[in-house]
């Protein structure tokens, strides 16, 4: 429909301009100046609601005079999208020797060159036509940039930020073509603001490709490895496997920085005095270890869903099927750390609750002794008020009789509230003599 359309428009420009040049008037410039931008203006207004890949096909389908006119048309900042969407010599005749080019980084490329691993950073498109990788990793590529990966090398790249839509059960599968898909979720671990990253991984034609948008820890660890240690992988198998044990291994790092934290709050917790303020900041930092804890367990309940499948699937060799059940191994053991995570932060949480429970309870009986100090003298200042007591002090300085009323006040208060400590500390002694009496009796037990 968005092809016919832009025909229509061309089509209609072009006949009424060629009306208004055989027509002789005085206002022939005018009115051809009028009538071509009214149908730019009409045209740019079709293509900007088209996306990169429909404008790709746009320019393919017409004459080469027209896609010239039209690429004028399109906004600077969608060229290197579009370029992507359509043919090389298409392009050259739109943009000379210009070709689009990928970001730093964006797209790497994996070669095996006498055993050793070969990183290779493509930065446009003869470097990419030129290569023959085991593995590509396409970081933050744009719906363009990866159409073309994926009609260069036959198969469909999903976009990463679609994969968090897909059910758990529809994560792992086999196209016909043979290309296998996981989709798995790993680990970002950053202070006050972790989460889990969805990575697409396609296996196809020997070739690892790996889509997603962020920066991670474990593709960096992965890096340094290739460079470091030849002979380690040799297909791209043994790097989708070598992926998920680096992310296992991630996974453990940042389970032992939790251990750490939760060790210094639990000092914390169980020292004799916690404030308010300290218990509030006790329990941020529980919530966010206890958020971690769970992004962790999920992470890896979903590789040890992706390391299964690929064993079920017998898309394994031997020597690699045994690298996975080891993978799997350790999962197991970074579970059983997860759930008592779980508990220990259980317990943190509600040792913090009680030390506020504690606090709320000490203002509790503050309020509770003061009240019970004061109502003697509110009594007494009710009495001290009424007109009887100055029928009785009548005859005497109301300065003398008042200054004694309230030295009396005083005395009252004070002789009530060390009536109540006598009697907090009577009952505070009884308690540690009940305790100490309990003791014989519980070491002649064990």
């Amino acid at each position: 429909m968005s092809l016919q359309t832009v025909l229509d428009l061309l089509g209609k420009q072009k006949i009424v301009e060629g009306m208004v040049r055989t027509q002789a008037s005085r206002q022939h410039d005018l009115v051809e100046t009028v009538v071509h931008r009214q149908h730019l203006a009409e045209l740019q207004t079709v293509l900007s609601r088209q996306s990169s890949a429909e404008i790709g096909k746009i320019l393919e389908a017409v004459p080469l005079d027209d896609a010239k006119r039209l690429w004028d048309l399109i906004g600077a900042e969608r060229h290197d999208d579009i370029l992507w969407e359509i043919s090389k010599s298409l392009g050259e005749h739109l943009v000379g020797s210009r070709q689009p080019r990928f970001r730093q980084g964006q797209v790497t490329a994996y070669t095996l060159v006498d055993g050793r691993m070969r990183i290779v950073d493509v930065a446009d498109r003869g470097d990419f036509e030129s290569l023959r990788p085991i593995w590509v990793d396409v970081l933050g590529a744009s719906k363009s940039e990866r159409g073309w990966i994926a009609r260069q090398c036959g198969l469909e790249l999903p976009a990463p930020e679609e994969l968090t839509d897909l059910e758990v059960s529809a994560r792992f599968y086999v196209e016909e073509n043979d290309e296998v898909h996981l989709h798995s979720n790993f680990l970002l671990d950053r202070e006050g603001a972790s989460r889990s990253v969805p990575v697409a991984f396609i296996v196809h034609a020997d070739v690892l490709y790996t889509v997603r948008n962020d920066d991670l820890p474990v593709f960096r660890l992965q890096r340094l490895r290739a460079r470091n240690l030849p002979g380690k992988v040799l297909t791209c198998k043994d790097l989708l496997l070598d992926l998920y044990g680096a992310d296992v291994e991630y996974s453990a790092d940042s389970l032992e920085d939790a251990y750490a934290t939760l060790r210094r709050v639990g000092q914390e917790v169980l020292s004799e005095n916690v404030s308010d303020a300290d218990a509030a900041r006790i329990l941020a930092d529980i919530a966010e270890e206890e958020d971690l804890n769970g992004l962790i367990r999920g992470n890896m309940l979903d590789t040890q869903r992706a390391v299964s499948f690929l064993i079920r699937g017998r898309f394994l060799s031997q020597a690699q099927t045994e690298d996975a059940k080891e993978i799997l191994r350790d999962i197991e053991s970074l579970n059983s750390h997860t759930a008592f995570l779980f508990e220990k932060l259980n317990f943190l949480m509600d040792a913090t609750v009680g030390f506020i429970n504690i606090n709320q309870n000490r203002r509790v009986t503050q309020l509770t002794i003061l009240s019970v100090v004061f109502m003697p003298l509110n009594v007494l200042a009710g009495v001290g008020g009424m007109s009887e007591f100055s029928m009785m002090t009548q005859g005497i300085a109301w300065q003398i009789s008042y200054s004694a009323f309230t030295i009396t006040l005083l005395l009252v208060g004070w002789a009530t509230y060390l009536i109540l400590k006598f009697y907090e500390r009577r009952r505070a002694k009884s308690k540690l003599q009940a305790a100490q009496a309990r003791k014989p009796a519980l070491a002649a037990v064990k």
